[in-house]
């Protein structure tokens, strides 16, 4: 007896299925997450379709074509490791460099910093989202700012408010611009 969670999630990847081959879909463009369990039941359910010539190959580009004749969704073990087979698998990603601040993120800035307490790499959000310019040539607007945040006290690498304090020593545009506080 299948519990209903296992009933709706087998419904799900034959609706899936389903779709992709009414729709002529290319397979390259799955609609389950990458690497996750249903994205290789997936291919091993449309390669067994593919096998038992019940796919109009004719739609099918050549690279759906190597796909289903690929072991994608097939497991074995390497080095007594479980691993997936013709997986394209990223390596994990180097250490981020530290201590540098770029644009972006959820955030008008982002630094990554190593937390002297756990030994971790911290990403650091700080800046606000509000449409404002940063104005690091002024000396007026930098002598206000470091008084109003207080940041001569800011000594703390892994909070924000000690990157918005020096956010212009690294994104200074002139040699003004990059001394002192903000």
């Amino acid at each position: 007896m299948l519990t209903f969670k296992e009933y709706t999630s087998n419904q799900i990847l034959e609706q899936a299925v389903e779709l992709y081959l009414a729709e002529k879909y290319p397979l390259t463009e799955c609609i389950f997450r990458y690497g996750s369990e249903k994205f290789f039941e997936f291919f091993i359910q449309v390669r067994s379709l593919y096998k038992e010539n019940q796919l109009d190959s004719s739609t099918l580009s050549e690279t759906d074509i190597e796909l289903l004749e690929s072991d994608l969704g097939e497991f074995d073990y390497y080095q007594d490791t479980l691993v997936a087979l013709d997986f394209i698998m990223q390596e994990e990603s180097e250490t981020p460099e530290l201590n540098k601040i770029h644009r972006g993120g959820s955030k008008k800035f982002y630094v990554f910093v190593r937390d002297p307490a756990t030994k971790n790499i911290k990403k650091i959000s700080f800046g606000d989202t509000t449409g404002l310019s940063v104005k690091y040539n002024n000396p007026e607007r930098k002598a206000a700012f470091a008084a109003r945040h207080n940041c001569s006290d800011k000594t703390d690498k892994t909070t924000a408010g000690y990157w918005a304090c020096r956010v212009n020593q690294q994104l200074g545009t002139t040699d003004a611009a990059r001394r002192g506080y903000w």
